[in-house]
């Protein structure tokens, strides 16, 4: 029997099954005869389409259907249909050439059914008569001593049919016996094989009758039967008087199958009582012992020795047995038969077998989970017991089958062993794949049996790992820094970025692209572009240093891999390197073609200022760096000027013979590479006169300061607005402390209590019911409210009033005079209500101090009465919120809008009031005895 290994790679197959199916197939049927249905007869479920099935390697037969023969014991007489599982024959089958020495002819296969079905089927071979049973000779030649007494027995050729069962040989027939001398006795070895005995029944007599022709027919079992004859002459002689004999009928002797050739089995021994050539005796096997036999065991003729000729196989057959005959050298010798059987005892000796299939063409993904299964593995031992136990592992992975014996490190490959049934195992995933740490793996099956010493075989495949996208580009910088001179050429190449990316193919393949950004407002993508390829950054304008130093920008790095890209970003700087490329312009002094006319007196001293030019250039470092100097037109040295600062002098005073007119030809240069300079003509007149008064005469060491006209202009302007709005500030401040100390004398005046009696009697106010005091200006209800309160004389009034004036917000604090109480003991007059109410919208708290608030309505919103006391009470009784701050007072100067009622009659009051006014303010500076301020 053969050992196989089947292994499947079944990604998603939860669980395998496993299935017998038998059947069975005359013999002599042609090719293309349906045995079975496997689908059918095992009802499995559909499987997979093709589409998505891989084809197999390894040791299975790879097909693309749902039916996939892993093994098959006879691959040229049948087949499975791949698509339908249909079970037929490949050609004739003959059982007599396929199993010529099994009683039971059967066929064995193992069928992968939809990637999750194991079919173990038999297929027996089903014998019919087709054979005839036949001897090897058309005779037989028997010599027969008469001595030989009645019972002796001489086994017959047996007669061979191939068919098996009741088709076989089932017995013998002697005829042609018409004297009764012999008889046929029919017996069975210990494989159920029959072989005839002829059978002395009585004794022979040479000289009645020396020769006996015999017929031994041989019938099978079949319906009809058949037959075959052999025709057997016996001849009568003149026999030796003993035979020899063994010392035992039969023998049993254990071998091991791994006997060494030349291995004694068993020293026969036969002795004869006749002397000389009637009692030597000669060892042989029987005729009719198997070829088989011959070939494994020999036997000595002369000591009867049986050695072991061939290789023993306990596997192939346990058991033999071995037929000796011994025979003297005497005429007429009569043999003697033993039978010798053999036992074979069962050794170590086949070392496990192991095999595997995979659908998948030995590829794996490397985002395939933990526990991925990718092989099934079935592994046999043709041993029996203990030499056929199988362990199982995966070299250098995790997990043992078998019992768990063979142990051993994990780690090395991601794989590992689960034990399905009995000796079937599962090939899983141990851990995470990751292809580019390692890309393939060699995967050796080890299988050890539980002999002594055991026995291991290895079978190893090889595993791909599949690439997926799981790496993003990563660039080899985070901040690359790039330089490139100012006017550079449109599209010059600035440098290179470089991202990498370990997967493979389109997972691996970078491309390149700018992120979006602006440079001031201006699109990054008109300064520079990058390559998709290789990453390759070019200029797309001309850069100047001085507007552009330098600029930053992002770059993305994206894979093509699916189904999601990856990508990755670095920073590129650009560095704008400075070149000469600007020429001195000369802006001091003021030049017309070049050219600027200077004065200088004619008296001017040694080191006198003539001018100072002035030249600016807009490269930096050492190329805006300038230097001056007097290239021509300065044969006498009449001037110098400095190389830093530009400031032309006088080398020596001018006198009168001095040329009047001289041209000098200024230079200025830069320090860049190349350099550049620029040219000025400076035409210097001497003038008469002399230097102007104020001017210092200085010497070569001296230095006038020089201030720039835009920064006198600036400053002047300055100081011109500065002094402008301090203007207007101080003389807003004194129109508005002036307008409150006029309103609050006017009140004081009304509210005294000796001014409501008559109309026509008027008391002039004394100067002591006036007090000074420091009033606040605080935001009340979102509005600046200046309270003006009266003195507690003037809180008994009933026409005392509490007046809250709006002021803007920007009132400053202000002095403000309140008239103090004439006496204490004022009263209010009998059904007077007095005006302590306070008219702001809002009910007045009983609480509050004898002040009580009364709002200024606005004057236009009242008509006008001719007394201005009754107007005054309409006024108090009628409240309203005013609106206009500037006209919140009962009084103006005289100078502006005033209610009807008052125009006539605020003259008088009004010359009182800044009377009493003056006097106050004059006595509270003068006096020293004057009663301090009160502060509200």
């Amino acid at each position: 029997m053969y050992l196989s290994i089947c292994c499947c790679f079944l990604l998603w197959a939860p669980a395998l099954t496993l299935k017998n199916l038998n059947y069975s197939v005359p013999e002599e049927q042609g090719a293309g005869t349906v045995i079975g249905n496997i689908g059918k007869d095992a009802r499995l479920q559909p499987g997979l389409p093709p589409a998505e099935r891989g084809g197999g390697v390894g040791g299975g037969r790879s097909k693309s259907g749902s039916y996939r023969v892993l093994e098959n014991s006879a691959p040229h007489l049948l087949d499975v249909d791949a698509d339908s599982g249909l079970l037929y024959t490949k050609q004739r089958i003959d059982r007599e050439s396929l199993c010529r020495h099994n009683a039971k002819c059967q066929l064995s296969l193992e069928v992968f059914a939809n990637d999750k079905e194991i079919c173990m089927i038999k297929v027996e071979i089903q014998d019919i008569n087709d054979n005839a049973p036949s001897f090897p000779s058309d005779q037989i030649e028997m010599d027969i001593s008469e001595n030989a007494a009645p019972g002796t027995r001489f086994p017959l050729t047996s007669a061979h049919d191939p068919d098996a069962g009741e088709n076989g040989l089932r017995t013998y027939l002697l005829t042609r016996d018409d004297h009764g001398l012999f008889a046929l006795d029919v017996k069975s070895r210990g494989d159920g094989t029959k072989f005839p005995e002829l059978v002395i029944q009585k004794a022979l007599d040479r000289e009645q009758q020396n020769h006996h022709t015999l017929v031994l027919t041989a019938l099978d079992g079949g319906e009809p039967p058949r037959s075959a004859t052999v025709q057997i002459n016996v001849k009568v002689i003149d026999s030796n008087d003993n035979s020899p004999v063994f010392e035992a009928p039969s023998y049993l002797v254990e071998l091991p199958e791994n006997a060494p050739l030349g291995t004694v089995v068993i020293d026969l021994n036969a002795t004869d009582a006749d002397e000389g050539p009637n009692g030597e005796v000669l060892y042989s096997f029987s005729s009719y012992v198997p070829d088989r036999v011959r070939e494994l065991f020999s036997i000595d003729p002369k000591t009867g020795l049986i050695r072991v000729k061939g290789n023993l196989d306990y596997e192939e057959n346990g058991m033999l047995e071995i037929d000796v005959q011994a025979r003297d050298l005497g005429p007429n010798p009569i043999p003697a038969h033993c039978k010798v059987t053999v036992k074979l005892i069962d050794r170590n000796d086949n070392a496990p077998s192991i095999g595997f299939v995979s659908v998948r063409q030995g590829a794996l993904s490397e985002a395939a989970p933990p526990g991925t299964v990718i092989a099934l593995v079935r592994v046999t031992d043709r041993d029996s017991g203990k030499n056929g136990q199988l362990q199982c592992r995966v070299l250098g992975g995790g997990g043992t089958g078998g019992g768990g014996g063979l142990g051993g490190p994990g780690g090395s490959v991601p794989f590992k062993l689960e034990e399905n049934y009995d000796n079937f195992y599962t090939v899983v995933t141990d851990r995470s794949l990751d292809r580019e740490t390692q890309d393939e793996y060699n995967v050796t099956i080890v299988a050890r049996d539980g002999g002594s010493p055991p026995l291991n075989s290895t079978k190893s495949f090889a595993v791909k790992i599949l690439d997926e996208n799981d790496n993003p580009p990563r660039f080899t910088k985070g901040l690359y820094v790039l330089q490139v001179h100012e006017n550079n050429i449109p599209g010059e190449y600035l440098g290179s970025v470089l991202a990498q990316d370990p997967d493979l193919g389109q997972n691996g393949t970078v491309s390149y692209s700018i992120l979006p950004s602006h440079i001031g407002d201006v699109s990054i993508y008109t300064y520079v572009s990058v390559n998709p390829t290789n990453g390759a950054i070019y200029a797309l304008r001309s850069f100047n240093y001085e507007q552009t130093k330098a600029f930053e920008f992002k770059v993305l790095a994206k894979d093509s891999g699916a189904p999601a890209h990856l990508e990755s970003n670095a920073t590129v700087r650009v560095t704008v390197l400075d070149v000469n490329d600007n020429a001195p312009v000369i802006v001091l002094p003021t030049l017309q073609n070049d050219t600027a006319e200077l004065q200088v007196p004619r008296n001017a001293g040694l080191g006198y200022l003539v001018s100072t030019v002035r030249a600016l250039d807009s490269d930096f470092g050492e190329s805006g760096r300038l230097t001056y100097e007097i290239v021509d037109g300065n044969d006498d040295h009449l001037f110098e000027i400095d190389p830093s600062s530009g400031e032309i002098r006088t080398l020596h005073p001018f006198w009168e013979d001095v040329t009047p007119v001289v041209e000098l030809v200024v230079k200025v240069t830069d320090h860049g590479k190349p350099t550049l300079s620029a040219v000025a003509k400076l035409i210097i007149r001497s003038v008469s006169g002399s230097l102007p008064e104020g001017v210092p005469r200085v010497n070569g060491e001296q230095h006038h300061w020089d201030m720039s006209l835009p920064l006198i202009v600036t400053l002047s302007t300055i100081s011109i607005i500065l002094l402008a709005a301090m203007i207007t500030i101080a003389v807003k401040c004194k129109r508005e402390n002036k307008e409150i100390r006029t309103y609050n004398c006017r009140i004081a005046e009304y509210s005294h209590p000796q001014l409501g009696g008559g109309k026509g009697k008027k008391k002039k106010i004394n100067k002591n019911d006036i007090m000074l005091v420091q009033s606040e200006v605080e935001e009340r209800n979102a509005m600046n409210v200046m309270n003006v309160v009266s003195s507690p004389s003037l809180a008994t009034s009933p026409m005392y009033f509490d007046y809250q004036t709006r002021l803007p917000l920007s009132s400053p604090r202000s002095e403000v005079m309140y008239l103090k109480p004439a006496s204490n003991n004022l009263t209010v007059p009998q059904g007077h209500a007095g005006c302590h109410t306070s008219f702001t919208g809002q009910g007045t708290n009983a609480s509050e101090t004898p002040a009580t608030r009364m709002s200024i309505i606005q004057t236009d919103n009242f008509p006008a009465e001719p007394n201005y006391m009754g107007s005054r009470q309409q006024f108090v009784q009628s409240s309203s919120t005013f609106k206009d701050p500037e006209r919140a007072s009962l009084r103006d100067s005289g100078h502006g809008d005033s209610d009807q009622a008052d125009s006539d009659q605020d003259t008088n009051k009004g010359s009182c009031c800044d009377m009493s006014v003056r006097e106050a303010l004059k006595m509270k500076t003068t006096s020293a005895k004057s009663q301090p301020l009160e502060q509200v």
